[in-house]
């Protein structure tokens, strides 16, 4: 092999050049010199990143093509180079092998050469970029009896089409995930610095045990890659493969680019990492012969059944590994820019009820038989619930405009999630799965995005273990994730019991009576005031029987649920916001049309008539056991009022709305028996002062409420023949924080209808997880607002 050794020299022309200034100085370096074996495409991206970040004093390579280690030099990336180590290791503190997997042994014979004639320490801190990882353990412990103090073994999880030095970029590994394998041999400072390392070019850095990580690898990564290759080889073989390819469409393009890349390097990928890969293949036979088969059985449930789920986990997983919501959000940092605006008028139609939408889904895949549901609400926390029963084995079809197929599997048919099951925001699911899983033979974990991972759970946690349930919440606060052990485990079924209530809580209440289904003898909770009755009525659409006697509900487990057909209403809590709206605004006349008007969701209709609102029902009609109802509002002069804690728990999620309605009435309004409100998607009594005060307004929190001093028609202000004055503003304007909370974002929309200025609100791309599309509704029927941030 022709030897090249290549040092850095610099013309006098040269000299004259603006040199381009590292990112750090020489003192903050983490290494004195770096030393690159391989200027391919990850080898070359890394040195060009170390050098661009000031990370190592000096940088040398070693590659077996002379022109790229000159290129490398004269672009000044390299202060040397050559095609032999111990002619630029001398002085390395970090060696990065970046050769294919079945070089890295003969690598490993020229490092301890190296070692032995003292060129580096032993402590030298040894890596490799390779993407198999076990072989590089084996390869070491030939090599140097056992594994040296300073290896390090590590892949990073980036590429790119084109390969080699050419195709370099420093910004390679941004945002992207580095593995290591911290071995017990290692020293932590050689893991502390490595990591560092991987950071400071951008990297997130996550350990694994070497055996974990080449299975991961197999099936994510090698798998793939193997399959492409092998379509693409299967397809050149076919004797008309020139139309194949010439009429292939854009899957067949997005699936086999991969079979673009390096054969070399694959090939002795596949061989390195033979064990996980067979596996795998072997995995993936079993799953392609069912679907082989599902195909020939003409087997269209079980067919669209995969495919579904398949579908779902895709976007699923991206979801729940990066904690975003489900509807395309754009950018978690979305607002409301709203100019004032005065009036509303026209006739809408407001989406699905949320909470029906989640028991409609819930109920329809414990039942026998098939489900249809019309109306559902495409947001985010009604399809947390559909992603969770499509996880543990329940075919669903849909969400198409509202119309879901549900093929329920019976009471005892629900199968384990391989993965946890992810709730993004939505505290129904959570609380009402809790009581669902408590009651299955298998053992489950709930968990949510941030914000739902620090509400409270402790309130459906401590009556399920009254009932028997073996359920671990997190932390001193008892918040999510909540990790429940499944009956086989626990050695028997849950036990029917009688709770009292300290709070009146639709979704504790649900949770209770959703357990005591499979229960032993009959649950019974307790309610302290009427909470909202959606989880009995469907179970009674199901067939179910619910005893109902005062504020008492009970239910006797062993039961069966029959599918059928659920048309879901209109969400009341939806409509609360054009009903504050129509109210406050001066010459306004809103029609909702279909609206549900459950009689434990009607308190915002029962506070806004004492309060003076002009609202009227018209159609009354049932549709699938729910009252609903048009509503229309018009202007109103709004009064303050205590409002009557036992219409509390009829109104609990249109508080914030009602606040802004408070704002705008003449007098006090005075709110207490709310401590419900402190723990939901925020606090809100606090979260809504706040934003009130920035808008002007008047208002004292309490322990349970809050007071506001309205600032509608001021005492000198005459009114003739029931005249409404609305025109006056009553908010200033300002720039409003939701803590992305979704009816917080709502209501202060509402308040620009009486604002003098313009109001800013930010946080707002929760609003997609109860009501997609508030913002271009409201805007139909005259509100003004703009939304940033998002693709709109």
């Amino acid at each position: 092999m022709r030897k090249a050794v290549i040092s850095q020299k610099v013309s006098q022309k040269e000299s004259q050049q603006p040199k381009k200034k590292s990112l750090n100085t020489s003192q903050s370096a983490l290494f004195k010199q770096v030393c690159v074996i391989g200027l391919g495409l990850i080898g070359a991206s890394l040195a060009q990143a170390i050098k661009d970040n000031g990370l190592s004093q000096r940088l040398v390579a070693v590659d077996r093509d002379a022109p790229s280690i000159e290129e490398a030099i004269q672009h000044g990336l390299l202060d040397a180079g050559s095609s032999v180590l111990s002619d630029v290791v001398h002085g390395s503190d970090l060696i990065v092998i970046a050769v294919p997997v079945q070089a890295v042994q003969s690598v490993f014979i020229d490092i301890k050469a190296a070692m032995d004639n003292g060129q580096i320490g032993t402590d030298c801190i040894i890596t490799d970029v390779c993407s198999t990882k076990v072989n590089i353990i084996d390869a070491a412990n030939v090599v140097f009896g056992s594994s040296p103090t300073g290896l390090v073994p590590a892949h990073p999880i980036a590429g790119a089409e084109n390969s080699g030095y050419h195709a370099r970029r420093a910004t390679l590994f941004a945002n992207h995930s580095v593995i290591i394998c911290e071995l017990p041999t290692t020293s932590l400072v050689a893991i502390d610095k490595l990591r560092r390392l991987w950071e400071a070019v951008g990297a997130s850095v996550m350990a694994m045990d070497a055996e974990h990580h080449d299975s991961i690898l197999a099936h994510t990564s090698h798998l793939p890659h193997l399959l492409a290759f092998n379509l693409v080889e299967q397809l050149a073989s076919h004797d008309d493969n020139l139309d194949m390819f010439r009429y292939a469409a854009g899957g067949f393009r997005d699936f086999s680019r991969i079979a673009a890349s390096d054969p070399k390097m694959w090939h002795d990928i596949f061989f390195a990492n033979e064990s996980a890969i067979i596996s795998a293949l072997d995995e993936y036979g079993v799953y392609l012969q069912t679907m082989r088969q599902l195909i020939i059985d003409k087997d269209s449930t079980a067919l669209m059944g995969l495919l579904g789920r398949a579908q779902a986990a895709r976007r699923h997983f991206g979801h729940m590994l990066a904690s975003t919501p489900y509807t395309d959000t754009s950018a978690m940092s979305a607002s409301y820019n709203i100019t004032p605006s005065n009036t509303v008028s026209g006739t809408i139609t407001i989406p699905g009820d949320k909470s029906i939408s989640h028991r409609s889904i819930m109920l329809g895949s414990l039942a026998t038989g098939v489900t249809h549901v019309t109306g559902f609400l495409e947001g985010e926390d009604a399809l947390a619930t559909l992603q969770a029963f499509r996880d543990m084995g329940v075919t669903i079809e849909g969400p198409d405009k509202g119309k879901l197929t549900i093929h329920g599997v019976g009471m005892n048919g629900l199968k384990p999630s391989k993965t946890p099951l992810y709730m993004g925001n939505s505290g129904t699911s959570m609380r009402l799965l809790s009581g669902i899983l408590a009651a299955q033979s298998f053992d489950s974990v709930l968990t949510g995005d941030t914000s739902l991972n620090k509400r409270p759970m402790e309130r459906v946690a401590a009556p399920l273990r009254a009932m028997g349930a073996v359920i671990q919440s997190t932390g001193h606060s008892g918040t999510a994730p909540l990790s429940i052990t499944g009956r086989d485990t626990v050695g028997k079924p849950l036990q029917g019991a009688e709770y009292d209530m300290p709070v009146a809580s639709a979704q504790v209440k649900s949770c209770l009576l959703l357990a005591g289904l499979w229960a032993e003898g009959t649950t019974t909770v307790i309610q302290p005031e009427v909470s909202r009755d959606h989880t009995e009525r469907m179970l009674s659409a199901f067939g179910y029987p619910v005893t109902v006697e005062g504020n008492s509900i009970s239910v006797t487990g062993g039961g069966q649920l029959t599918g059928g057909d659920i048309a879901v209403p209109a969400d009341i809590s939806s409509a609360a916001f054009f009903m504050v709206a129509a109210a406050i605004s001066q010459g306004s006349e809103l029609t909702l049309t279909q609206v549900g008007i459950n009689p434990t969701r009607t308190g915002i209709i029962d506070i806004l008539k004492l309060m003076q609102a002009d609202i009227t029902l018209s159609n009354e009609t049932h549709v699938g056991g729910e009252p609903v109802a048009d509503i229309t509002i018009r202007s109103s002069n709004l009064v303050g009022i205590d409002i009557p804690e036992h219409l509390v728990p009829l109104a609990i999620d249109e508080f914030p709305v009602l606040f802004i309605a408070a704002s705008c009435a003449t007098g006090r309004t005075v709110l207490t028996g709310a401590k419900e409100l402190r723990v939901k998607e925020s606090d809100r009594i606090a979260v809504m002062a706040e934003g009130l005060h920035t808008l002007g307004i008047d208002c004292t929190v309490t322990d349970d409420g809050l007071i506001i001093e309205g600032k509608g028609i001021s005492a000198d202000t005459t009114i003739q023949n029931g005249e409404v004055n609305n025109s006056q503003p009553v908010f200033g304007g300002g720039h409003i924080t939701s803590h992305h909370d979704h009816r917080i974002a709502m209501s202060f929309a509402v308040a620009s209808l009486r604002a003098a200025e313009q109001i800013t609100i930010e946080g707002v791309e929760t609003v997609n997880t109860s009501f997609p599309g508030f913002a271009e509704l409201a805007n139909q029927i005259g509100m003004s607002i703009q939304v940033e941030g998002a693709d709109h």
